[in-house]
Formats: structure tokens, C-alpha cells, sequence
């Protein structure tokens, strides 16, 4: 049966209600109806405002409603709430009126048991990490300067437009290839499944970031799919995962190389920022010219030290062969002078003996000494020429144009000056460089400092 306004019923003009008046009718209606009641349900969509208030809906398998929790009341609550968990709150009904929405206020909360979602998961979890598919030692270790990154994700997501756009301000430089993929509804798990075997194939990218923004249990369910799970574990390319918001967990993270708090804390994540590799190749190059410079330093004091050898052996040479042309001067009076003498000697001695009549033995005994005293003087003379080779020997030796057969050069300036620094050159228009077989008139075109 049908109510009729009762205004018109007794003839009066219908009364007329702003929207203003008729949701703060409502609101009463609802209040002295339904007083302080028990609800149980499971949780979705929770959020944590930054003033502190709890935002979420509670749900069974036919219907859900919306519920507000006021910073009050939450703060007697002792446990963090999660999507999927089952709780019993004792919330009064109300309505937002602003926007005239239904709506619970929650007076207090206590756990009532798990989702069946959240216990899929918990169960999945723990057999893939019985398995070993979450050990720190199969993680890949993300490369630290990729040539190509991937973004795997919805081309509608406002995910991928944060991971763009942290790329494009931290790594210019950096290609993106984009993999397009459904990350919500039935079809989506499998679907990532089909891109995640065709991006090993192709092998493009040094790094792959699968990327969603956040939602509900149910809206992030197909990357808690078991077997995207086990394909991120085995994936030969690095993984990062910014699934969601930081309270959102999923088996993907728990599989990825590496887990990012939100998708553009991936993007962060998965290389270095431009400004950093700057600063990185200017540290490198001042480190490697330091030690070019220190290193130049130490050959300059080695050749400084040759140089003064090579000074002392030319010094040591000369006084060689001073000595060598005095002994050529002295020899031969040396070994003439005695040899003649000696000859002076056996000749008045031969002529004294054929003077004096004697026994033939005596004659004999003349002509063995006479053959001895020649003998003598023959061994001393070959011992004066052995000596004497002996020291030219050591003088070739050390003589200069023998170190300049073994690849040292004299360099001259045009007036004939030796030059034995780098900034004695300085200013040389042309040098004179002397080998062992030859000397070379350069002409000099540039001069670099070390």
C-alpha cells in the first residue's frame, strides 16, 4: 500500500527539502534506529590517514559496507589491522552527509579470525619459502649502471606515470621499454605470467620493474599467483617490485630480486641518479690524474737517477781511458827499454865467453841459459800484451758509444750543448740526436707537459 505525502492529503502545499536537510534526516533516522551494534566481517581497502583516523571497508560474501574508526577511538587498538583480516567491531550507523553516504563509526575492534584471501596467502607464502624460492642467495644482484630498464604494468596505471617521470627527472639518459599488461581481474595473473616468458626471450633490458599502484587484497590477488611467483624467482633478469603502497605485501615481492616500498621508490631504486654518475666520473678522474701525476713523479726520479749513473759511468770511462793512452805512451819504453838492455847485456855476456877459452860444457850450459833468458823475456812480454787486451776489453765496456748500441740516445741542442732534463729542451727549436752508428738533426713541432 502506498503512502501519500501528508501534506497532500490534507490539502497543503508538499513540503520541500534541501539535500542539506533531508541527509540530516536520514542521519537521525538511522541513529534512533539502530543503536550500538556488533558487526563481523572481513577487512578491505584499510587505510591510515596522516591525521590519524582509520578509513576501510568491512565485507562478507554477498555485500560490504563502509566504516570510519576517528584517531580517539583507534588509538586503544593494540594491533596494526590488515586487508583480510576478520574483526568484530561495535560501531553505530551513520551517515556522511556530505556526501550522503551510509556508513559505520567504529567504537572499538578486536580480531575475529583471517580472510579466506589472507589465509590463501599466508598458506602460499609458507610453502614457497619452504621451498627455498624466497632465500636471500637466489636474489640477483641489480646491475649498477643498466643500459635499458623495463616497466611491466597497466599503460593506464598511474604507477607507470610515476615511474616515468622519476626516470626522466633521475636518469635521462636511461632508455624504458614498456611491457603492457592487465594488473587487476581474472585475467591478469596469467597474463603476466605470458609477458614475464616473453620478456626472457627477447632479453632486451638489464632490469624489469613490475610496478602497481595501491588497492584492496582482491585488486592486488594476481600478483600473489603461485606461478609468477616461482617465474620471478627464476627470472635470469634483475626484478624490482613497487606493488601497492608500504603496508602492501604480495608473494611477487617476496620473489623479486628486490622489494620497493612504492613504484616510484622502484624507479629509484633500480639505478643511479645522473647527477650521481657526474659526480662518481669526476671523483674517478681526479683520482686517476693524481695518480698519472704520482706515478709520472716516480719515472722523472728513476730517469734522474739513471741520468746520474750514466754521468758517474762516463767519468769512470774517461779516467779509463786517460789511464789506457798512458799505458800505451809507457809501454813501449817499458818493455823496450829492459828488452834491450837485457839483449845489451847477452850479447858483452856471449862475447865475454867466446873471449874465454873453457870446457864444451861450459859452452852448453851458456847456450841453456841464454835460450832461458829468452824465454823469459818472450812470457813477459805476452803477459804485457794479455794485460793489455784484457783492459781495452773493460774500457770498450764502458765506453759510451757501447751504451748507446743498446738503445740510449745523446740529445744535443744546436750549439752543441748535451741536454739531460725535459726543461733544458724547453724553448729548442732544433736538436741534435746521437746514436750508436749515426747522429739526427730534429726539428721540434710540440711540446706537451707531463
Amino acid at each position: 500500500m502506498m503512502t501519500q505525502n501528508p501534506s497532500i492529503v490534507a490539502g497543503l502545499p508538499p513540503t520541500v527539502l534541501t539535500v542539506s536537510e533531508l541527509n540530516r534526516s536520514v542521519a537521525g533516522l538511522l541513529q534512533r534506529t539502530f543503536p550500538l551494534l556488533t558487526v563481523r566481517g572481513e577487512l578491505s581497502n584499510f587505510t591510515r590517514a596522516s591525521s590519524g583516523h582509520w578509513y576501510f571497508s568491512l565485507k562478507d560474501a554477498q555485500a560490504q559496507v563502509r566504516a570510519v574508526m576517528f584517531k580517539g577511538r583507534a588509538q586503544w587498538v593494540d594491533w596494526v589491522p590488515r586487508d583480510g583480516e576478520r574483526v568484530e567491531i561495535r560501531a553505530t550507523v551513520t551517515m556522511y552527509e556530505p556526501r550522503g553516504e551510509f556508513q559505520l563509526s567504529v567504537e572499538s575492534m578486536r580480531r575475529a579470525g583471517v580472510g579466506d584471501l589472507y589465509a590463501e596467502f599466508i598458506r602460499l607464502k609458507e610453502k614457497l619459502a619452504a621451498e627455498g624460492l624466497f632465500a636471500p642467495e637466489q636474489k640477483k644482484p641489480l646491475p649498477r649502471y643498466p643500459r635499458r630498464v623495463g616497466v611491466m604494468t597497466s599503460p593506464q596505471a598511474a604507477a607507470l606515470r610515476d615511474v616515468l617521470s622519476t626516470l626522466a627527472r633521475r636518469a635521462p639518459h636511461l632508455p624504458v621499454v614498456l611491457y603492457p599488461v592487465p594488473v587487476q581481474g581474472a585475467p591478469a595473473a596469467s597474463a603476466l605470467c605470458s609477458m614475464l616468458k616473453t620478456i626472457q626471450q627477447r632479453a632486451e633490458i638489464d632490469v624489469l620493474l613490475v610496478v602497481r599502484g595501491g588497492g584492496s587484497i582482491e585488486d592486488l590477488w594476481a600478483f600473489n599467483d603461485e606461478d609468477l611467483a616461482r617465474q620471478l624467482a627464476a627470472s635470469s633478469i634483475p626484478v624490482i617490485t613497487g606493488i601497492g603502497h608500504e603496508t602492501d605485501f604480495t608473494l611477487a615481492d617476496f620473489a623479486a630480486s628486490q622489494r620497493a616500498a612504492t613504484p616510484t621508490a622502484a624507479a629509484e631504486l633500480c639505478c643511479l641518479a645522473l647527477r650521481e654518475i657526474q659526480q662518481q666520473c669526476t671523483t674517478s678522474q681526479r683520482q686517476l690524474q693524481l695518480s698519472w701525476e704520482r706515478q709520472c713523479q716516480q719515472w722523472q726520479q728513476r730517469l734522474d737517477g739513471y741520468q746520474r749513473e750514466l754521468g758517474q759511468i762516463s767519468r769512470v770511462t774517461e779516467r779509463w781511458r786517460w789511464r789506457l793512452q798512458a799505458y800505451q805512451q809507457r809501454l813501449p819504453a817499458a818493455l823496450t827499454v829492459p828488452y834491450q838492455r837485457q839483449q845489451f847485456r847477452l850479447q858483452r855476456f856471449q862475447e865475454y865467453w867466446q873471449r874465454v877459452p873453457g870446457p864444451q860444457s861450459q859452452r852448453q850450459a851458456l847456450q841453456t841459459l841464454t835460450a832461458r833468458w829468452q824465454a823469459a823475456i818472450e812470457a813477459g812480454w805476452q803477459r804485457h800484451q794479455q794485460r793489455l787486451q784484457q783492459q781495452e776489453q773493460a774500457l770498450t765496456l764502458l765506453n759510451p758509444q757501447h751504451i748507446l748500441r743498446r738503445g740510449y740516445v745523446l740529445v744535443y741542442d744546436d750549439r752543441g750543448r748535451l741536454i739531460t732534463t725535459a726543461a733544458a729542451a724547453q724553448g729548442e727549436a732544433h736538436l741534435q740526436l746521437q746514436f750508436a752508428d749515426n747522429t739526427l738533426a730534429v726539428r721540434v713541432q710540440q711540446q706537451s707537459a707531463s
